[in-house]
């Protein structure tokens, strides 16, 4: 039950308790204590709204694999605080594989990403390698 409940939650976040009950084939005072054990025990950790990306200015959206010059750990510090910083960067993960880092990033254009390239990820100290892959089309996207 608890994975029927994620599942209609995770297309709709803002569903009242009586259609999710409705939903999931429980009473709402049942459906209530799963979704408070849920969010108590961690499994829920939030909710979060969904925006209009070109309304918003970041209808552009590239994964950038970044590489490092250098396999610190001050060096890996220095980079992720500097990612941080920059509002582009929706999303950073350090990785395994050819590149250290993998990053999705979010402008309003291709010319706003190449200032984002140039002159901001290209200025970081340590960065070796930056890889861009733009997005087409996202057939499936279950991000919240």
């Amino acid at each position: 039950m608890g994975a029927q409940i994620l599942r209609e939650l995770s297309v709709d976040g803002r569903i009242s308790n009586l259609a999710l009950a409705e939903k999931v084939g429980l009473s709402p005072s049942a459906c209530l204590r799963r979704v408070q054990d849920l969010e108590r025990r961690g499994v829920i950790t939030g909710y979060r709204a969904r925006l209009d990306p070109v309304q918003t200015g970041q209808a552009y959206v590239v994964y950038v694999a970044v590489g490092l010059s250098e396999h610190s750990k001050a060096a890996q510090e220095g980079f992720e605080k500097a990612m941080k910083l920059f509002d582009e960067v929706s999303e950073c993960h350090n990785i395994a594989g050819a590149f250290e880092y993998l990053l999705r990033v979010e402008t309003a254009d291709l010319s706003a990403y190449k200032t984002f390239h140039t002159d901001r990820l290209g200025t970081v100290p340590h960065v070796r390698s930056i890889t861009s892959y733009m997005v087409m089309g996202s057939p499936k996207d279950m991000r919240a």
